[in-house]
């Protein structure tokens, strides 16, 4: 038995998340059924993270584990082979320890969440970012977000659907930088809860239209109450970038 480590690129818009789930497809079933094509095998692929439906990978990390003797490159490009339709790419394959896990291994996650601040309905980025018809004040946004900056308890910013044992997380970084008509918000921790990012994200969006301040979301924080959030960003612009392991 070889375990193997996936790094997977897909477009979030067709699946009902990573997860495999028993109404709708998933990323992790369209890698499962692909890896029965290529094996005969029925396994389990293990991610670094849940994304919710919508949700896009960049670089999600995950693993499987083959009884069959193949090669990291011979699997990688059966697994593709077999993934097509579906928007879901491997884009590297190798061979690691068998205590390697994609999820209790992993050392930070990041996210990247893309805006786009314009009245025109987005075409081909439909799916792929909010499109928020006003202005956003990103430096506003980018100092505000420096409050949730480090170990805070994050109740207001978790799903109530959120299975994670505590509320209390270590935030190490989230940033907001501009381009043009788009905004970038960079978020990075060991882990995160069950719809935390979107809710940061869709808080600092008032912020940035001049709804909220910088104390408003503080206060938000502090309250500790998920009826104080703000807003929830919509999944579309959200991506799952990276996950740090041991020896990258």
């Amino acid at each position: 038995m070889t375990r193997f480590a996936l790094t997977v690129e897909f477009d979030g818009r067709p699946f009902m998340g990573w997860q495999r789930q028993d109404h709708g497809p998933s990323v992790q079933q369209a890698i499962e059924d692909a890896a029965f094509a290529v094996t005969g095998e029925t396994v389990v692929v293990h991610a670094a993270g849940r994304t919710d439906a919508g949700v896009h990978g960049l670089g999600m990390r995950a693993h499987l584990d083959i009884a069959r003797e193949i090669t990291p490159f011979r699997l990688m490009e059966a697994l593709n082979a077999r993934l097509r339709p579906h928007p879901v790419a491997v884009l590297d394959c190798v061979g690691v320890a068998d205590d390697w896990h994609a999820r209790f291994s992993c050392l930070a996650r990041h996210y990247e969440y893309r805006i786009v601040t314009r009245r025109a309905p987005l075409t081909w980025e439909k799916g792929l970012a909010w499109r928020i018809p006003a202005e956003l004040d990103a430096r506003a946004m980018h100092a505000a977000a420096q409050s949730l900056v480090g170990r805070h308890d994050f109740t207001t910013f978790r799903s109530a659907h959120c299975q994670s044992e505590s509320p209390v997380k270590t935030l190490d970084r989230l940033d907001v930088s501009r381009d043009g008509d788009r905004l970038l918000v960079h978020a990075s921790a060991r882990s995160f809860l069950h719809h935390q990012v979107r809710s940061m994200v869709g808080c600092l969006g008032l912020v940035g239209q001049g709804k909220w301040s910088a104390e408003d979301l503080r206060d938000a924080l502090e309250a500790r109450d998920r009826a104080r959030l703000g807003l929830n960003a919509p999944p579309d612009g959200l991506f799952f970038v990276r996950a740090d392991y041991p020896g990258d």
